[in-house]
């Protein structure tokens, strides 16, 4: 074997691709922390935000209360419009706080969405029922209309019965003073 020709061992990379799966690691590392420690917004802007309710009179969904329609928020005083099904979880476990709000003063109207009415009788014995009126939409369109996706959404309407908020998802105990305040918001 001539000098020229000398046994090649095995490779070795360049010094920084030994670091290179650490410097990943680290990369992601930071990123997950950075996530927890500043969590992304999950808020979706609503596009109906100062726009008025659709018009619409729904049938009464349950017995003892009378159907919802437009006009029943055009009376001078905001009150909460709550979009539910008794086949929806997460409804139940808001139900307490609803009924909480009412206790303290809040008048809220409900629709049920996609509901049959057997089922939602029993729901509403289950868990209590906070609703001055509550309204049948058969067919999601009421909610479709006001820009509701899903169950269950609360709206804050003003006494002119323009929408003021939209929280999306359950109402939770720590967010019944922000919801008072969004309906004192909403009389001003």
């Amino acid at each position: 074997m001539s000098e020229t020709e000398k046994p090649r061992g095995p490779s070795r990379a360049p010094g920084w691709a030994l670091w290179l799966p650490l410097a990943l690691f680290g990369g992601v590392f930071a990123l997950v922390v950075l996530g927890l420690v500043h969590p992304a917004s999950h808020d979706v802007p609503s596009q109906m935000i100062g726009k008025p309710l659709p018009g619409f009179a729904l049938p009464a969904a349950a017995d003892g209360k009378p159907g919802v329609a437009t006009r029943d928020f055009q009376n001078g005083k905001p009150r909460l419009l709550n979009i539910f099904a008794s086949w929806c979880i997460p409804c139940g476990v808001e139900a307490p706080v609803l009924a909480e709000l009412a206790r303290q003063g809040a008048e809220i109207d409900g629709i049920a969405i996609r509901d049959h009415r057997a089922d939602l009788a029993a729901f509403l014995a289950r868990n209590g029922n906070p609703y001055t009126r509550l309204g049948a939409d058969d067919v999601s369109a009421v909610q479709l209309a006001i820009g509701s996706s899903g169950v269950p959404e609360t709206f804050v309407i003003d006494g002119h019965g323009v929408i003021r908020y939209q929280h999306i998802g359950d109402i939770r105990p720590e967010e019944v003073p922000m919801m008072l305040e969004k309906l004192k918001e909403a009389s001003q």
